[in-house]
């Protein structure tokens, strides 16, 4: 494969929502969608989402991208992880990057994990972890995204029967309430399988369909949930 064909360089991805907003897509934040479906606004959209599983700091390549290109993007981001350190003096300048440049920061919630390693309820774990990240960057997140990490646990399982305002959030980012129901409602494409793409029509698996993002625009599908991860993009390859 030549370097220049790499699918997961920084240029491709960009390529893509330059390809997007070609195809008559407007690119917003989660939080965004919440007014978009208020509104019942007619309009092709792509849902911006980027998890922050292993690199905080590998977030701003794609902050400068958002940015040079005038789109916004929902960054979800871990108070836990072994691989960074949202306080640390880089990444705590990285997110406060995020902050500024007008797109949303939620948390990437890993409470059912906590709660078993802990030994505490997991309610209490979430509630802490949000009063922190607030406090943390002086903003009052909308929205939390459930990690999917190695201990087996399922931290979505959390949400099987409660609801996001419960605990001062205006939604879960799989959640089911009628405010939000993205998941359920979209055409939802992921690069969380590391090196290749991955797809649900309404929530429901599109198998053997491994387009890209960019593939994907050329269908019109009213509404795009699009999921990547600050991990896997690069300059010029996988291994820099």
């Amino acid at each position: 494969m030549n370097s220049n064909n790499f699918p997961f360089k920084l240029s491709v991805l960009q390529s893509y929502y330059e390809k997007a907003m070609e195809n008559g897509y407007e690119i917003i934040r989660c939080e965004d969608y919440l007014t978009y479906k208020k509104e019942n606004a007619s309009h092709n959209v792509i849902v911006n989402r980027v998890d922050l599983d292993f690199s905080c700091k590998k977030a701003r390549a794609l902050v400068d991208i958002f940015n040079t290109l005038g789109i916004k993007g929902t960054f979800f981001v871990r108070l836990h992880a072994k691989e960074y350190n949202p306080f640390s003096f880089e990444d705590y300048r990285v997110l406060k990057y995020v902050r500024d440049s007008g797109h949303e920061i939620g948390y990437h919630s890993e409470v059912i994990d906590q709660s078993a390693i802990w030994e505490e309820p997991a309610e209490e774990c979430l509630l802490r972890d949000i009063e922190i990240l607030n406090r943390m960057l002086n903003i009052e997140i909308k929205g939390v995204a459930s990690h999917g990490g190695m201990t087996g646990l399922n931290n979505l399982d959390f949400w099987r029967n409660k609801k996001s305002v419960d605990f001062g959030l205006s939604y879960e980012a799989y959640d089911t309430q009628p405010a939000f129901n993205l998941f359920h409602e979209s055409f939802y494409v992921s690069d969380s399988e590391w090196t290749r793409w991955k797809c649900y029509d309404k929530a429901i698996l599109v198998k053997g369909d491994r387009r890209s993002l960019g593939e994907h625009v050329e269908n019109g599908h009213k509404v795009i949930y699009a999921l990547i991860h600050s991990d896997t993009y690069y300059g010029e390859h996988f291994y820099e």
